[in-house]
């Protein structure tokens, strides 16, 4: 018998969710990420629960123990229980009734074997009790242990049901996958047959999906699944994973942390922006990190322009493209960068010159001073 030992289960704030449930006669089980990463050593972030409670009796029970209930997804069965302050996402048991790749339309169950047919992986159809008991109804451990994403029954199926799962299938493998023995071609050559579902996919789910693999460890081999078979260039025309590996191997090097922006900088592609939905700040990260990829200026500039973080971002990205190593210097070079101030102000400059031709007088000083390795002097420059 398998059992899941993980400090989350056995604290009280949990334990008094499950209970609730549980005193009232109603089952209660861990499902899900919860109990897959606790399987693995990974670390557990939420708590989802399955019951075969419906939602207004989650509610009452809840209410009855004196926990406060969010109805975050009444309508289709899912109620946020908070226990002293902890959010625990609890769902009635379903099966689908019809879907259509992007919705599902839902009924409820008493059977937590319908609830987990309905899920995309088998390492995602695990269940735990809770003393922590696992319930493996779909025989997904053996999957888990080999770290082996498959879908449950028909890919197929499970895709055209929703086409997300496309983009789930490349992201789990990046995150849980077994990079030795790749993705499961079963499920690779059904995302290569159902690529025109990804046409009905909201940006914004799009983006999410791409953002959570590209901040895996390594998502390099599971990027390249997605070109093999054809993903990538229907979520983003004309992009290229050939320096993506580079990169990560730059990254590990420096001991740099993931940033899904940079490597989705080295991932090129025409004009991402319009394919994605992204916020302000990734846009103008994206921007900044295409500039400093075609640039020619060297770690200092870079440095004085964008600042440490994002100026080492570049360096990585550009090496990453040019398939050359990092300059030996640049973290110093970069620091010296940042933390040099322009001698000359637009007050030096006044009368002699005013508006646009001010200005352009500053910024060709400033170009003057950058390429002079920050060593001209106010006069110097003033002088000019």
């Amino acid at each position: 018998m398998t059992r899941i030992r993980a400090d989350w289960i056995d604290r009280p704030a949990t334990r008094a969710v499950t209970d609730c449930l549980t005193r009232a006669g109603f089952q209660a089980y861990f499902v899900g990420g919860c109990v897959r990463n606790a399987l693995i050593g990974a670390p557990v972030s939420d708590i989802d629960i399955a019951t075969d409670a419906l939602p207004q009796q989650v509610q009452d029970c809840a209410a009855g123990a004196g926990l406060r209930q969010v109805p975050t997804g009444i309508e289709h069965g899912t109620i946020t229980v908070v226990s002293d302050g902890i959010p625990h996402e609890i769902t009635t048991f379903r099966r689908d009734v019809e879907t259509d790749g992007r919705h599902a339309t839902v009924a409820f169950s008493t059977d937590l074997r319908d609830d987990a047919a309905r899920r995309d992986f088998t390492m995602n159809a695990l269940y735990a009790a809770p003393d922590g008991t696992v319930v493996d109804p779909l025989v997904g451990i053996p999957d888990l242990n080999a770290r082996r994403v498959r879908f449950i029954g028909d890919p197929n199926a499970r895709i055209t049901e929703d086409y997300l799962r496309i983009l789930r299938f490349f992201r789990f493998h990046a995150w849980y996958g077994d990079v030795a023995q790749g993705v499961d071609p079963d499920g690779l050559a059904a995302c290569a047959e159902n690529l025109e579902g990804l046409e009905h996919l909201a940006k914004e789910r799009v983006t999410t999906e791409l953002i959570k693999l590209l901040s895996a460890p390594d998502p390099a081999p599971s990027v390249a699944s997605m070109r093999v078979s054809g993903v990538l260039n229907a979520l983003l025309p004309g992009a290229d994973d050939r320096a993506l590996a580079p990169l990560i191997h730059l990254e590990t090097a420096v001991d740099a942390p993931p940033n899904p922006m940079r490597r989705l900088a080295v991932s090129g592609g025409i004009e991402p922006e319009n394919h994605l939905r992204l916020s302000r700040a990734q846009m103008k990260e994206l921007t900044d990190l295409r500039e400093m990829i075609a640039s020619t200026e060297g770690p200092a500039a870079l440095g004085y322009r964008y600042g440490v973080d994002a100026a080492r971002d570049g360096i990585l990205a550009r090496s990453a493209m040019l398939e050359t190593v990092l300059p030996p210097d640049a973290p110093d070079q970069i620091a010296k960068g940042a933390a040099a101030i322009f001698p000359v102000t637009a007050q030096d400059l006044m009368p002699d010159y005013a508006g646009v031709a001010l200005g352009q007088r500053l910024k060709s000083l400033k170009s003057d001073w950058i390429a002079s390795g920050f060593r001209l002097t106010r006069d110097e420059l003033l002088k000019r």
